[in-house]
């Protein structure tokens, strides 16, 4: 009937209280290890900080969103990839984001009035199924990041692009190296974006390329969904390639 009994841990605890901390007897644990900040956390800290140093501001969004956030508001059509809720409570948590940008368009609509540029950042996990998982779902890390102004700004997500491979020490395609990997851009054809102005990000590792993210401007039908005043440019990315 104890309210602060809800582990196993909390009987010990108040067994080791009734027994006496200091009459417990003090050892060395029988095992030596060295603890390190686990990996994939470590390169998140530092594409946030870097993201800070290039001008951006941080946003830390929900990772729920209804099914018309995540598919219809963007163009994208609905193809079955997200975990939906199967009796969500309201209608804007329906299911796990898929894309980090429904989560900063929102929140730059809610900051409209706010001086431009708005310059928006967020590193977080998105949600997937997968069938070969233990849940049948799996999380992966991704950095998104948004301009908006009164220009798309497309240059300054592009020039944003290029300062995270240099900091992840990704070479721009060409460069005489070959024992580090190395990048290109090319034409994509995405209805979330504005037509002949988006680019897939490719990352060739070992010599084999993988499409690691994408960016460009935001499509009209997409800015006007999100109810925003300002045209927009973005860019999404998939940091676990880079572990």
């Amino acid at each position: 009937t104890r309210s602060d009994i809800l582990h196993p841990c909390d009987v010990i605890e108040d067994v080791a209280i009734a027994y006496g901390f200091n009459e417990l007897p003090v050892q060395p644990p029988p095992t030596i290890s060295l603890g390190k900040q686990n990996p994939l956390m470590q390169l998140t800290d530092k594409l946030r900080l870097e993201s800070a140093l290039a001008g951006f501001t941080e946003a830390l969004s929900l990772s729920l969103c209804s099914r018309e956030e995540n598919f219809g508001f963007l163009n994208r059509e609905d193809n079955n990839s997200g975990v939906t809720i199967a009796n969500p409570k309201t209608q804007e948590f329906q299911m796990g984001r898929t894309s980090l940008y429904p989560g900063l368009l929102k929140t730059i609509g809610s900051n409209q009035k706010h001086k431009l540029p708005l310059k928006l950042f967020e590193v977080s996990d998105v949600i997937l199924k997968d069938p070969s998982a233990e849940a049948g779902a799996r999380n992966r890390r991704r950095l998104a990041a948004v301009y908006c102004d009164r220009v798309s700004g497309f240059e300054v997500i592009h020039g944003f692009v290029d300062r995270i491979m240099r900091v992840l020490d990704v070479l721009p395609a060409g460069t005489p190296r070959k024992d580090k990997p190395v990048y290109h851009l090319e034409p994509r054809d995405d209805p979330t974006y504005f037509k002949g102005r988006a680019a897939n990000l490719i990352v060739a590792f070992d010599g084999k390329p993988v499409v690691v993210g994408h960016f460009g401007v935001v499509h009209p039908l997409v800015i006007k969904n999100f109810k925003l005043s300002n045209v927009c440019s973005a860019v999404e990315l998939d940091v676990e390639y880079f572990l």
